[in-house]
């Protein structure tokens, strides 16, 4: 069973998971916007009850991967403090607890690289983090709280019930098939947007000064390393991303070179920017799953720009004169 499943991962883990042969359950409180689920089954339910994780938690399921969550992009785990870590404690102790009572086997928790200290992610040259550099605790405020209080929790039921629980944590996750508009979205998306509906020579907008680093992962690499932990072992919290660190400055301009634009950047700085850096450790990753993601950033970007171009040109609001010749 995939949670979540009609959100950005999970609509992708369902699409693998059934091409690998398996019977698979969805849910949410909606249906994959861009395309129709492959999910055997998918049931429209609000996990923040109890009784909706009993429901969807039937059957003798084998393996519950739990996405569900109230996320978004900085502008919105920034604004949304109380609601957010509400929403999300509520998901994640209720499938945690339903997924013991009806006998599933084992359960992944989708936690983020927010859950990393504060004060080691201050420099835009950041030393990559390792997992146990979540502790001394100082996590980003709400979104990253309930994310650590999470794994503890995951933790917990391991050892007072011998629960199988598996813990992963995500390092800005991108691709096709996800949100690019309206608030919610991440930064390549974000900025593939900006760019798409800007002209030859045009500016658009980043938030902050830009020299602010990240590393991000395909959606491909993601899924993947979902199954291999899932398969795996390995109880404690892994990092899954990848390894290049590039500034929000130089993800304009990948994006820019893939649509074939002259593109000038507008810094606004009153906006939010999250940490000055934030990178992975992949050592324990290898050392888990002898495995690491391998898709490179310009091979991803252009998947994700040539789709947002398209879902924007299908609703006409890029004129012919701004569309890229990315594609030729």
């Amino acid at each position: 069973m995939v949670t979540g499943a009609g959100g950005f991962i999970g609509h992708h883990l369902v699409k693998q998971l059934k091409a690998d042969g398996h019977w698979v359950r969805g849910v949410d409180i909606k249906y994959p916007e861009y395309e129709a689920t492959l999910a055997d089954e998918f049931e429209l339910l609000d996990l923040r009850n109890y009784d909706s994780c009993l429901q969807t938690t039937r059957g003798g399921m084998d393996e519950v991967y739990n996405l569900a969550a109230d996320m978004g992009g900085i502008g919105y785990i920034t604004a949304s403090l109380a609601r957010i870590a509400r929403n999300n404690i509520l998901i994640n102790a209720h499938m945690l607890e339903a997924s013991r009572m009806n006998g599933v086997a084992r359960f992944l928790f989708s936690s983020s690289a927010c859950v990393y200290a504060g004060d080691k992610q201050v420099n835009a040259d950041v030393i990559a983090l390792r997992e146990e550099d979540a502790y001394p605790a100082s996590p980003e405020p709400g979104y990253g709280w309930e994310k650590l209080f999470a794994e503890e929790l995951c933790r917990y039921y391991l050892r007072d019930y011998n629960f199988e629980t598996r813990i992963v944590r995500f390092h800005n996750v991108y691709g096709p098939l996800g949100t690019y508009e309206g608030g919610k979205e991440k930064a390549p998306a974000a900025v593939s947007r900006k760019v798409a509906l800007a002209r030859d020579g045009g500016e658009i907008d980043v938030w902050g000064d830009g020299e602010q680093t990240r590393s991000f992962m395909y959606v491909e690499d993601c899924v993947e390393g979902l199954l291999r932990l899932m398969a795996s072992d390995y109880r404690e919290p892994l990092n899954l991303g990848t390894d290049r660190l590039v500034t929000i400055n130089q993800l304009v301009d990948l994006i820019s070179e893939i649509a074939r634009k002259r593109v000038f950047r507008r810094h606004d700085l009153s906006q939010p920017q999250g940490v000055r850096g934030r990178n992975s450790d992949n050592t324990r990753l290898k050392q888990v799953l002898g495995w690491e993601p391998k898709i490179p950033l310009e091979q991803g970007l252009q998947v994700t720009y040539l789709w947002i171009e398209s879902e924007l040109r299908r609703t006409r609001r890029v004129p012919v004169e701004y569309l890229s010749q990315a594609g030729d």
